[in-house]
């Protein structure tokens, strides 16, 4: 079990690890050594020993489908790990290696397998065939049945420095690195989402005396859920400020003076939508009233 908050890179190092245990490099060789056969099928997503499952809504993302999976299906893809998936995953456990370095089934977020899949997989976790490997990653294991923790052996996974994640996102070519690391919650691979989604540093600092002042249209774009996460950050700002604390996500001075009793309701509406953020709104209507109330929680100074 690797346990790692979220957007820290707990896929990226489960699917390193799942290649290094599969890596064909003579021994003593640094593994995974990105060049042999094995290595090269498992970047290319095509390992015939490698079993991948996310949910619908990630594999569709990244590209790690299952046999069942219709991309071209309209329906909105699930964001949980389902039973069916889990018990195909099982069978594909059962069957001999082909390669011959042993089989790895990697389940990530962990926290996405619902109460039926969890308990299918009980018995493969505590007894999986010889030369299988099971790897999940959580970044709550309390989210976990305590069934599941118990069979596990578990790694944590620290986050890295500010320093570190700021020399790396440099490294990616992202400028304001400080000011997005502080937008994600200190999370890399977030805050680099974040810079390739359009939004720099300077976007993200005056995002909020943009909304404020009417123009919603600086949302227009994001996906719901990254349009919630913004408002709500935006609220918890102002609400720190207000109760005489200071702010996480936005830079200092760029969140104007609001009043604590509208703010409450405001958060109470930004909860209620967060709650639903898969029914198919009308993005822009909802957006839109979104902004209309957070402009009524606040002053706006000259």
């Amino acid at each position: 079990m690797l346990h790692a908050a979220p957007g820290i890179g707990a896929l990226p190092f489960g699917l390193t690890l799942a290649q290094a245990w599969l890596c064909e490099a003579a021994a003593g060789a640094r593994r995974p050594c990105g060049q042999c056969g094995s290595c090269r099928l498992v970047q290319s997503q095509l390992h015939p020993d490698l079993f991948v499952l996310l949910p619908e809504v990630q594999r569709r993302a990244l590209g790690w489908m299952l046999a069942d999976d219709k991309p071209e299906d309209d329906k909105k893809p699930s964001r949980q790990i389902r039973i069916g998936e889990v018990r195909a995953a099982i069978d594909w456990v059962t069957r001999t290696s082909s390669r011959g370095r042993g089989k790895v089934l990697f389940m990530h977020p962990a926290e996405a397998i619902n109460l039926q899949a969890g308990n299918a997989l009980l018995k493969t976790l505590e007894e999986p065939p010889a030369g299988t490997r099971v790897l999940i990653s959580v970044s709550d294991p309390a989210h976990l049945l305590p069934t599941v923790r118990s069979r596990c052996q578990r790694l944590a996974l620290p986050p890295p420095s500010p320093a570190e994640a700021a020399d790396w996102l440099l490294a990616q070519g992202v400028q304001g690195a400080d000011v997005l690391l502080a937008a994600c919650g200190g999370r890399p691979l977030d805050a680099l989402d974040l810079a390739q989604a359009g939004v720099d540093a300077a976007a993200w600092a005056a995002l909020p005396r943009v909304l404020l002042r009417g123009h919603g249209a600086a949302l227009s774009g994001w996906p719901v859920p990254r349009a919630l996460d913004a408002l709500h950050k935006l609220c918890h700002d102002a609400m720190a400020q207000a109760s005489g604390g200071t702010g996480r996500y936005f830079p200092h001075g760029s969140v104007p003076q609001a009043r604590l009793p509208a703010l409450l309701a405001w958060q109470q509406d930004l909860l209620r939508v967060t709650r639903h953020d898969e029914h198919p709104w009308n993005e822009g209507l909802l957006l839109e009233s979104l902004v209309a109330q957070a402009r009524s929680a606040f002053t706006l100074q000259p």
